[in-house]
């Protein structure tokens, strides 16, 4: 049974102590947060962070706190180990150029269908001179040239030679 990344009865070290190869104490402050079977998980905030310096913050905080202090150095840390230069900034970074992306292409897509409801409706949409629609202002016209299918083409393909080859 685990208490706080120890086994009972048995003095087993946490991670952080068993990479600076020190003795695990009862109240040692990384145990909670870094078992003994998750060793890469301190490396890396070791690596990045410090342990003095990990120490020092996780003693500042609330008991309360902590867990979340770790899961963000944890983050963090590998994120800086995957991109040295920017870290999780990087990772953000690129989210937010897929979002913008994404943003594009669905507002592309909205207009795409909103162009098709129109010219679907065209063809039975005729304003009378009494419409309000059509009062002569720019913003009529507007709507009238939107209305109005930019390229009016419809294909029509002759089933009969459609098998036969064009060359």
């Amino acid at each position: 049974m685990k208490d706080g990344g120890r086994k009972q009865g048995a003095p087993s070290p946490c991670a952080a102590c068993k990479l600076l190869r020190r003795r695990c104490a009862q109240d040692c402050v990384f145990a909670p947060y870094f078992p003994a079977d998750e060793p890469q998980k301190f490396a890396n905030v070791h690596k990045v962070f410090g342990a003095s310096n990990v120490n020092k913050m996780l003693q500042d905080l609330p008991e309360h706190q902590r867990g979340d202090a770790v899961s963000s150095m944890v983050y963090e840390a590998n994120a800086r180990v995957r991109d040295p230069v920017y870290g999780c900034v990087g990772a953000i970074s690129s989210l937010q150029q897929q979002i913008d992306v994404l943003q594009t292409q669905l507002a592309v897509a909205q207009a795409e269908a909103v162009h098709l409801r129109v010219r679907q409706t065209a063809p039975f949409w005729n304003p009378g001179p009494t419409s309000p629609t059509n009062s002569g202002s720019p913003s009529s016209k507007i709507i009238e040239s939107q209305a109005k299918p930019i390229f009016d083409m419809d294909m029509v393909v002759d089933q009969n030679s459609y098998g036969d080859s064009m060359w």
